[in-house]
């Protein structure tokens, strides 16, 4: 989490299909979490604690502005909302982010992320 914390941290301020309102997520970019640990690949293969797996393109990370959320409207994602960390994509960016795809890929409770 000390790493995480270490890079420079954004924000998305969305609706989400799993909130009833707006909700700000806090944290750094996926982009620059992989950057910052070297990795290179095609798919991340993200597990959460519940050994729910996704894979996201390589190429979504570098496209969107992704986070590694582990602030949810400014406060530590507790586990039982979502916590501790979460990835998820700039929905309201672009119109095509809002769909069943996209909301398939994002992943809370993250546990791991490994790189192929």
């Amino acid at each position: 989490m000390a790493m995480l914390a270490a890079l420079p941290q954004h924000h998305i301020t969305q609706k989400t299909p799993w909130y009833p309102g707006p909700r700000k997520f806090s944290g750094p970019l996926l982009r620059d979490v992989l950057a910052a640990a070297g990795a290179q690949g095609q798919q991340i293969e993200a597990r959460a604690i519940n050994d729910y797996k996704v894979s996201i393109p390589m190429e979504d990370a570098q496209a969107h502005d992704m986070l590694v959320a582990r602030l949810l409207d400014d406060q530590p994602m507790p586990l039982r909302d979502k916590g501790p960390l979460f990835v998820i994509y700039p929905f309201d960016s672009q119109a095509k982010l809002r769909s069943s795809v996209y909301y398939s890929r994002s992943i809370w409770q993250l546990k791991a992320m490994e790189v192929r």
